[in-house]
Order: C-alpha cells, then sequence, then structure tokens
C-alpha cells in the first residue's frame, strides 16, 4: 500500500538525519537572533532618523 515510505529495520540509519536536524535548528536559531538583533537596532535607527515626523507637539500637517 505504501511502498513510498521506507522504515529502516536497524534504527541506527536515523542518527544521520538527527544530526543533520539539529545542526539546522541550530543555524536557524541563530540567524533568527542576528535578524532579531538587526531589526532591533533598524527600528532604533529609523526612530531617531524621523522622530520629527512622529512628534506629538507637530502642529504642522504632515
Amino acid at each position: 500500500m505504501m511502498e513510498f515510505l521506507y522504515f529502516p529495520e536497524d534504527k541506527s540509519e536515523y542518527i544521520p538525519a538527527i544530526i543533520t536536524l539539529v545542526i539546522f535548528m541550530i543555524g536557524a536559531a541563530v540567524a533568527s537572533y542576528f535578524l532579531y538583533k538587526k531589526s532591533k537596532k533598524d527600528e532604533k535607527l529609523a526612530e531617531e532618523k524621523y522622530k520629527h515626523l512622529t512628534t506629538k507637539n507637530n502642529d504642522k500637517p504632515l
């Protein structure tokens, strides 16, 4: 019925797949951390650059 699925009898064949999964998960976590850090830095930079547009005491129309 499901000949396309392969489940090995020897469970040690799963070890390389698990190691690869762990490596990619760690890589994804590190990439997410750096993207988060970069976005916070960019947010702060944009906030400083466009501060005059977001002030509440600005009587001039945008």
